[in-house]
């Protein structure tokens, strides 16, 4: 209960926010991102095609195709309740639409998740301690949980995001980092 207040608190939050301010705020964001060790760094990483309610992370997208990253964006398959990344060459590459209105490319192929170093999250909210709270469908927490996935967990957002503490489950997967349009946050992993 706490946490659906909490995430219709942050929708109206983020609903507030002008389409100016938006992409203003996209774009600082990206570029904190792109300044990390940790994306310079990266080999392969998931970022995700943003809704029309998220940080817009295209700028992302192009500075990793633009450093030849090996690019991977979800994939829902929703009966199973899982996330599947897939390769991503373009943003103009031909998209499927599925029924929930995620995109993800239509010629795709699936990466193994002990291959991505570096994985962006959306989420509707974030805190100082490096929790993260979703849409409440758990396809991150899952996929970030999975024996297979050893690399960094990055939150991307708008500062206004950004709240003292987020309710947290004991399935919930903390971040290493969270990257907004004000600043780059590190954190220290605990366990539950």
């Amino acid at each position: 209960m706490v946490k659906q207040a909490t995430r219709s608190q942050l929708r109206d939050t983020i609903a507030a926010l002008t389409d100016q301010q938006r992409h203003a705020k996209s774009m600082a964001a990206c570029e904190h991102l792109c300044a990390t060790t940790e994306f310079r760094q990266t080999i392969v990483v998931m970022l995700f095609l943003s809704l029309s309610n998220e940080i817009d992370t295209a700028h992302a997208f192009l500075r990793a195709f633009q450093q030849n990253k090996t690019v991977v964006v979800p994939s829902i398959i929703w009966h199973e309740r899982h996330l599947v990344p897939v390769t991503i060459t373009s943003l103009d590459c031909d998209m499927t639409h599925d029924r929930h209105g995620l995109r993800y490319p239509t010629h795709c192929e699936p990466i193994p998740a002990n291959e991505i170093d570096l994985v962006i999250t959306p989420g509707l909210g974030f805190d100082e301690q490096g929790n993260r709270l979703g849409k409440g469908g758990g396809f991150y927490d899952r996929f970030l949980s999975n024996d297979g996935f050893s690399g960094i967990v990055c939150g991307l957002a708008f500062e206004e995001q950004c709240v003292n503490n987020i309710p947290i489950d004991k399935h919930d997967v903390q971040l290493d980092m969270l990257v907004t349009d004000r600043d780059v946050r590190h954190f220290n992993k605990t366990t539950c």
